[in-house]
């Protein structure tokens, strides 16, 4: 599969390239990067290196899909469409820069996404999955605002460097208005 760039109003999502490398390793030092995602820790500058051709590999293959999130020429962090193997479903999975964060850019960057993956012209999928380790409130709070129906707990759902931990789980499907929907962990 090509890549393909996609614009928003503050942001230009697109393959990450080598002259991010600096960015993403100096990003990834972050403690809640390193907790809420499935970036290696320690992080190291290899990591960050490695992480480019992987992910042109991976567009390639049509499987992972990740782009970079641009606003200018700062890094915003990363956003891709996971595991597409055909069967109309993908996971949406993501890591905001500490210094992106809470300026609304990951919804903005999530719809983007969500459409793209949505359309007939894009991945054409029918659902979309969004999964966090337990406590990942920030997270969960971008998903309900766009829509996401909180399905649950899976119990050690997700596999970190501490070993299993719980996960949320919400769905997107195509058919799905978008607008926010209670959730049953979030308070506010």
């Amino acid at each position: 599969m090509e890549s393909v760039t996609l614009k928003t109003v503050r942001m230009e999502l697109s393959v990450p390239r080598e002259s991010d490398i600096d960015e993403i390793f100096e990003a990834c030092q972050d403690a809640a990067t390193q907790r809420y995602t499935t970036v290696p820790s320690p992080y190291t500058r290899v990591h960050a290196e490695e992480f480019i051709p992987r992910v042109a590999a991976h567009w390639a293959e049509g499987v992972h899909l990740t782009w970079a999130m641009r606003q200018g020429d700062a890094l915003a962090g990363t956003i891709g469409l996971y595991r597409l193997d055909g069967s109309g479903s993908g996971e949406l999975g993501y890591w905001v820069s500490p210094w992106s964060r809470r300026r609304g850019l990951i919804v903005e960057a999530w719809k983007a996404v969500i459409d793209w993956g949505f359309s007939p012209d894009g991945a054409g999928l029918e659902r979309i999955e969004w999964r966090a380790v337990v406590g990942n409130v920030g997270s969960a709070r971008a998903a309900r605002a766009l829509g996401f129906r909180y399905e649950g707990l899976l119990r050690a759902g997700l596999s970190g460097k501490q070993g299993r931990d719980d996960a949320w789980i919400a769905g997107l499907l195509s058919t799905d208005d978008r607008a926010p929907q209670p959730w049953p962990v979030l308070t506010d």
